[in-house]
């Protein structure tokens, strides 16, 4: 891609991401497990996994207070994301303590009441946008959690035609329910609300299986309910569930699967942002950044910038914590798989 073209915009958290180091043990006591701090967030792992790859990127995201804060700058920055749509909050960075399960899985414990990420203003995201927007990517805390998601809800509205809109509900149930979700106003009917009005407007939805066992516990055929998300309003859902296959629809069409790649896994830490940016990428770089040209577009096409996305999640898992490849380290891995 070449400067001057159309732009990722990438809307939601920065959390500084506490991952524990097992090696490390936790003392003599078993009391003081070790930590490092990595960047992350959802937005933030997006949007350095597309600048990875080479796609022009802005980050708009509201950058809280703290030691931390100018680390999660320097991290996109590195990855050659442009940050001029980074606002500065007096609100605090968010925090989540994350754990890995055997399976690598991760679980997270989350400090975030009053952190800066949801605190968006309709002034604050009109001034942060670029010229060119060919693609908006939201979702994650921000996009469910008031009184920013209005604001990011008025945003989808305004450019919905004009730019591709991509959303990932990417739950947190701790933060969506329950007593930690009812700290910031969260509960299953007014997250669920809010995400859909979002999908109904969005032109590509990548969604997990645990997402949607959240979202809708009732629901048990996966094809099912990946064909009837198409009907809800995108032009393409993909569903992803663990190491099985990928699920993809369009609306009126058949569920079609994907393989993914086989490869030792460090930890899934990231990685549905990985996929989620690397085909993103690949919408972009096909020209591919609204609606109808994203309609327009064959299934072998898509499939092809899909099977290019697993791959890119992939790699990510083959490193501890959201570590995306390189462009190069991509077209290296191609040859292998």
């Amino acid at each position: 891609m070449q400067p001057g073209d159309p732009t990722l915009c990438v809307l939601g958290e920065l959390v500084v991401d506490l991952l524990p180091v097992p090696e490390a043990g936790a003392g003599p006591e078993g009391t003081a497990p070790r930590y490092v701090a990595r960047p992350g967030g959802n937005a933030l792992n997006v949007a350095v996994a597309a600048g990875r790859l080479g796609a022009p990127v802005r980050l708009l995201a509201r950058l809280g207070t703290g030691p931390l804060a100018a680390n999660l700058r320097r991290h996109a920055e590195l990855a050659g994301v442009d940050t001029t749509g980074f606002i500065d909050a007096a609100e605090p960075v968010s925090l989540a303590v994350v754990g890995v399960g055997p399976d690598g899985s991760p679980d997270y414990g989350f400090h975030v009441l009053g952190a800066a990420d949801w605190q968006w203003t309709d002034e604050e995201l009109a001034g942060a946008l670029p010229a060119d927007v060919g693609a908006v990517h939201v979702g994650s805390i921000s996009s469910w959690t008031e009184p920013g998601s209005t604001a990011i809800a008025n945003l989808v509205d305004r450019l919905s035609g004009s730019a591709l809109i991509s959303v990932d509900p990417n739950i947190r149930p701790m933060l969506a329910d329950g007593p930690v979700g009812g700290t910031l106003g969260n509960d299953r009917a007014a997250v669920t609300r809010r995400l859909d009005a979002l999908i109904t407007r969005a032109d590509l939805v990548k969604v997990s299986a645990e997402d949607l066992a959240w979202l809708e516990p009732d629901a048990t055929d996966l094809d099912e309910a990946t064909r009837r998300w198409a009907g809800r309003g995108p032009a393409l859902v993909v569903l992803t569930d663990g190491g099985a296959p990928l699920r993809i629809a369009r609306p009126g069409g058949p569920v079609l699967r994907r393989e993914i790649p086989r490869v030792d896994v460090v930890d899934t830490v990231g990685a549905g942002d990985s996929l989620a940016a690397g085909l993103l990428s690949g919408l972009l770089g096909a020209g591919l950044t609204n609606r109808a040209a994203l309609a327009a577009a064959s299934d072998e096409q898509l499939l092809a910038l899909v099977d290019d996305a697993a791959l890119v999640a992939a790699l990510n898992c083959t490193r501890v914590g959201a570590d995306p490849p390189t462009r190069a380290e991509l077209d290296a891995a191609r040859t292998r798989w």
